[in-house]
């Protein structure tokens, strides 16, 4: 499925309506460069679970946990993952495995880790068509 945003707010409501569809156990991987909107797209789904706390990509801790909402919510970010042995030592498979959502950002960096079945959300700018532009594909691995 490709989903064209022209804005923050576009990319942050298609956000909240996955965040409304999401289940229990799903993993959503987001590839997408630096400054395309991953962050919006994140805040999104974590309103549609029903989050109201500030949401921001966790960087340097790698996984913020969040469980105010209908079900949890693992963000990861794995930009900064020098070794993904890394992330045994954090209990990544406690998590994807749990009972929440799980949220990856640079999730290509992990690939020979993550679980048979996810879905990957991939966000592109395009210039030619505007500065917020966004092309976004999600697709079922």
């Amino acid at each position: 499925m490709v989903i064209e945003t022209n804005s923050p707010e576009e990319t942050f409501e298609l956000g909240r309506q996955l965040g409304q569809k999401a289940t229990a156990g799903e993993v959503y991987t987001l590839i997408g460069d630096l400054g395309v909107g991953k962050t919006a797209l994140t805040q999104g789904i974590a309103k549609g679970l029903g989050i109201d706390e500030p949401i921001s990509s966790p960087t340097f801790t790698i996984v913020q946990v969040y469980e105010s909402g209908r079900i949890p919510f693992y963000h990861f970010d794995v930009y900064r993952i020098g070794d993904v042995e890394e992330m045994d030592e954090i209990g990544f498979d406690d998590y994807v495995y749990g009972e929440g959502l799980t949220m990856i950002e640079w999730a290509n960096l992990i690939e020979e880790i993550l679980p048979e079945h996810y879905s990957q959300i991939t966000i592109e700018k395009d210039l030619e068509r505007g500065f917020d532009y966004r092309r976004i594909t999600i697709e079922e691995i």
